[in-house]
């Protein structure tokens, strides 16, 4: 996904770095453009409401202040749920955690699973990017592209202070409770499984995506701040399902059935909540949007 740099990029710390892979799960792949809208909504069921927030993970620092709508959301809402704790993500324990099931620990390395053509591939733009392939070699194929997409957003001034990060501080600050729909495990487990058995074939069509990774980033930022949802699936949720059926199986499919039961009882809880996920949870047929209005709770858009 983008062009070749021939220094080589300062990086951000472990712990950041490494959080940023686990909340990037759901923003792999290119967003597209929409009209003047908001990614933030609201499901009520008589006087009971949950607010849901379309986020993305990772931002530059002119991409605040976030939509007016996040902020209505947040100051009517008693507690934040977030895909995972992300307060535990810089947990020591969890970061050895991550690497020890991000990398191999057998005597599989990147170029006994990958052919030789992906592994040249891979060898030739590492170079390209100032990061010498041999200290990557134990990677597992989802933590290496996660690492060079995190690096390549780097460059165009991203950082780990998405919307996630920014509201979970806000709400430690103003002492909302948070909560997460799963543990970071599965986040880990979700990375750790990304190209197994067609590692080649997933390296490959990585490298291809670098190449245009700055106008796929603005595209994914400007997507998110209008909030077309029709857009949205066409152009990124469709693509993944019809292109990459296991993935879009294990990372918006199944995740978004798993959380459906914690969201509905959220309606029987004290109190409004407000959930943020990435924006591709949101919509398509498979959304949580859907999936709530199918259920019979009403949704409406929060201007």
């Amino acid at each position: 996904m983008h062009q070749s740099y021939p220094a080589r990029p300062r990086v951000f710390s472990a712990a950041s770095t490494l959080a940023s892979l686990l909340l990037l799960v759901a923003t792999l792949l290119p967003l597209t453009q929409a009209s003047a809208q908001s990614s933030v909504w609201v499901a009520t069921s008589g006087e009971e409401k949950v607010y849901l927030g379309g986020t993305v993970h990772l931002l530059r620092p002119t991409d605040f202040p976030l939509p007016v709508p996040f902020e209505t959301a947040y100051a009517a809402s008693d507690k934040l749920y977030f895909e995972t704790d992300i307060a535990g993500l810089s947990d020591f324990a969890v970061q050895a955690r991550m690497m020890q099931e991000l990398t191999y620990s057998d005597e599989r390395t990147l170029q006994t699973v990958l052919n030789p053509e992906a592994y040249n591939s891979l060898a030739a733009y590492a170079g390209q990017v100032g990061l010498p392939l041999q200290m990557l070699e134990k990677f597992k194929p989802g933590l290496l592209v996660s690492t060079l997409q995190v690096i390549e957003f780097q460059k165009l001034g991203f950082t780990p202070q998405g919307v996630d990060a920014h509201f979970n501080s806000r709400a430690m600050g103003d002492g909302k409770p948070v909560g997460e729909l799963e543990p970071i495990d599965a986040q880990i487990g979700f990375i750790a499984n990304m190209g197994e058995g067609n590692e080649s074939e997933f390296i490959m069509l990585s490298l291809e995506d670098m190449k245009e990774i700055s106008v796929s980033m603005e595209q994914m930022v400007s997507a998110w701040r209008s909030g077309d949802n029709a857009q949205l699936a066409e152009l990124f949720v469709d693509d993944m399902k019809e292109q990459h059926p296991p993935l879009y199986k294990s990372l918006l499919l199944d995740r978004n059935n798993n959380w459906m039961p914690i969201i509905e009882g959220m309606f029987k809880e004290e109190g409004t909540e407000f959930v943020l996920v990435g924006a591709a949870h949101l919509v398509g047929e498979d959304g949580l949007l859907n999936l709530l209005e199918k259920m019979g709770y009403e949704i409406s858009r929060v201007e």
